[in-house]
């Protein structure tokens, strides 16, 4: 099972940037078999890398933003919720403060099946941000996806709390993540 690799911006060398081509006619970074893939799935791992330069992971929920932004990137919200967490501050969190230092982020979206042909995982690679409740329009179209997916979160003041947005610039896929039935 080969890997698949995507990109929405050409890969420069580290500290070169390179202007971003128009949007028109660019293929999305997201086909359309792996953006169901993604879409449907209920869980995915969030790495960020602390300001000391180690790895940090944590499962969450998360929904794609419909479609794409102007240059093709697929753009992810995983909410800051109110299950359990070390502190009630959001803001406190280790993956916010990692990503206020260093956005990069990248996600994990994977199926395990006893059938081995049918494992497949998704790496969205990408810069992350806090999305505020004062942002009002993208927030409140992140709160509704985010409940329409998670029924548990009708009771969870998600509109109140910021959000992590994260801009996706490259994905990689292996297995059957773009098989039919997937």
């Amino acid at each position: 099972m080969a890997g698949r690799i995507y990109l929405a911006r050409p890969v420069m060398p580290r500290g070169h940037t390179a202007p971003m081509p128009d949007a028109p006619g660019r293929a999305p970074v997201l086909g359309d078999q792996v953006r169901a893939f993604v879409a449907e799935t209920r869980r995915a791992v969030l790495a960020t890398t602390s300001p000391e330069g180690r790895p940090r992971l944590v499962p969450v929920c998360f929904v794609l933003a419909p479609g794409h932004d102007a240059y093709g990137r697929v753009v992810v919200y995983t909410p800051i919720d109110e299950k359990p967490k070390a502190s009630s501050d959001p803001r406190a969190l280790a993956r916010v403060r990692d990503l206020l230092v260093r956005p990069e982020a990248t996600l994990v979206v994977d199926r395990w099946d006893e059938d081995w042909s049918r494992l497949a995982w998704v790496r969205l690679y990408g810069n992350g941000d806090l999305l505020e409740p004062r942002e009002v329009e993208e927030h409140a179209a992140a709160v509704r996806a985010l409940r329409a997916k998670y029924p548990q979160y009708a009771d969870h003041a998600l509109d109140e709390r910021p959000i992590i947005r994260v801009v996706v610039d490259r994905v990689v896929t292996w297995g059957a993540a773009e098989a039919d039935g997937a």
